[in-house]
């Protein structure tokens, strides 16, 4: 599989995957292997940095495997959301961790749907853009707000293929394809990554059958029965995935069409 760039990073494999929900830090980092991720996701809010344990998941991370993807999860404003960012990159660049100059952005709407905030997120946007930040945009599978957070100047779009956590899957698999095609247009290098709603591997396919770039998930994995097994599923789900959007199926039909032709075939008649 091709790297993926995003801005001025490469990553090797567009499976990117959280840090948060998982019943403990060793669980993560089995998980984390397993995916074959390189990128990983952090909220950089104080509290959710922290455990019960005052055990801070930085120190579970390896930092010469992993790229953190410092995020803006718990924001419900712009303001709140850039502020959080700046946080972030003050964090990582006191570890000299090369993400520190890039951004998951999410800015919410509410606390029930946590769908984006259309406007918050475009606000957000452009000052982050302008502080010289890389920034990934969490958003809705929308492909007018997906071009409007493009052309603010987003590093990514990340259409949700169905709301945070629900393991709903690709709920509009039509709409993901409209923001992929609004977004390549005259840009076919443009990475668009499939956010949030992911519950199992075949979501994962899905995402990567209809031309994405790569998939950002955390749930499905950190809430799995097993954890480790289904990031190793999630891991070569994207990899199918993508070979079979390289490969091209085949057309729908609304009839059966033979393996073997018909043509040719000679009958056999008992007595003659």
């Amino acid at each position: 599989m091709n790297p993926l760039r995003i801005a001025k990073f490469e990553i090797r494999s567009p499976l990117i995957v959280g840090t948060g929900k998982y019943a403990s830090y060793e669980i993560m980092q089995q998980a984390l292997e397993a995916s074959g991720c390189q990128v990983v996701t952090v909220a950089v809010r104080r509290e959710r940095l922290i455990d019960k344990e005052g055990r801070s998941i930085l120190d579970f991370l390896d930092l010469s495997k992993f790229i953190i993807l410092p995020n803006t999860a718990g924001c419900f404003t712009a303001e709140d959301a850039v502020r959080v960012a700046m946080l972030g990159r003050d964090l990582l660049e006191k570890q000299k961790n090369p993400g520190a100059n890039w951004v998951k952005l999410e800015v919410l709407g509410d606390k029930k749907t946590l769908l984006p905030d259309p406007v918050g997120s475009l606000e957000a946007t452009r000052e982050l853009v302008k502080e010289g930040f890389s920034e990934l945009c969490y958003t809705s599978d929308d492909p007018i707000a997906a071009r409007r957070i493009k052309e603010a100047g987003a590093a990514s779009v990340m259409p949700a293929g169905s709301p945070i956590g629900s393991g709903q899957g690709i709920l509009n698999p039509l709409n993901i394809s409209l923001c992929l095609e609004t977004l390549k247009e005259g840009d076919a290098d443009y990475p668009v990554i499939v956010d949030a709603g992911v519950g199992t591997a075949s979501d994962v396919a899905i995402a990567m059958e209809l031309g994405a770039d790569g998939v950002l998930l955390n749930t499905g994995i950190a809430h799995a029965k097993d954890p480790v097994k289904m990031a190793r599923a999630m891991r070569l789900a994207l990899e199918a995935g993508r070979l079979s959007f390289e490969s091209g199926r085949i057309p729908k039909k609304r009839y059966a069409t033979a393996s073997s032709p018909f043509d040719g075939i000679i009958s056999y008649i008992p007595g003659e």
